[in-house]
């Protein structure tokens, strides 16, 4: 199961810290399927199948801080282990067009992130961060502000492409397992 992490409704559409929704966007377009509304677990899912895989695919509908209670009532529908689930989410401290894989950890400050520790009761799931970088001033009201705000014009071709990469980073973890993802695409060279 790979897991977007954003909030959900048009006001924040195209937001950097809804960049987790727009790389599962870009999955899915590219195998051809379409998110379904599931309200019994409050999200938004698909599945496919991939490299000989059922893959499910989900967008949770609550707000960043709550993913968690999403992800516990997915694993309950879906019977997901942790070892077979991978949370696509944004993180300020990459710097914008960066990548990194990552087989458990903690939250790093990542409101989603932490949620989904704290109701799962494990740090032992993969996640793949998406560089957005730090706002100039590193007050957190302006860090808050900042990851709502949608990405500049300079930056979206970066982002285009850093979404490319990620959905590309996906398969591989789906195909090869974190450890080799890690070795691809975890280079420390963000595009520029």
């Amino acid at each position: 199961m790979i897991v977007g992490l954003g909030n959900p409704g048009l006001v924040y559409a195209g937001s950097r810290h809804n960049i987790g929704f727009a790389v599962l966007k870009s999955l899915a377009s590219s195998l051809k399927i379409n998110f379904k509304r599931d309200s019994s677990v409050s999200a938004l899912v698909t599945k496919a199948k991939l490299l000989q895989q059922e893959v499910v695919l989900a967008l949770p509908q609550s707000y960043m801080n709550l993913s968690g209670v999403v992800v516990k009532a997915l694993f309950k529908k879906f019977t997901v282990s942790p070892e077979n689930f991978l949370v696509v989410c944004d993180d300020l401290d990459l710097d914008l067009g960066r990548l990194k894989i990552r087989p458990q950890g903690s939250s790093g400050g990542q409101r989603g992130i932490e949620s989904i520790i704290e109701h799962l009761g494990t740090q032992n799931f993969s996640r793949l961060r998406i560089g957005i970088g730090r706002p100039k001033s590193s007050r957190n009201q302006d860090a808050a502000k900042y990851v709502l705000s949608g990405f500049l014009r300079k930056e979206r071709v970066i982002v285009k492409q850093i979404e490319e990469d990620a959905v590309n980073c996906c398969i591989s973890w789906i195909e090869n397992g974190t450890e080799q993802t890690m070795s691809k695409y975890n280079t420390g060279t963000p595009r520029a």
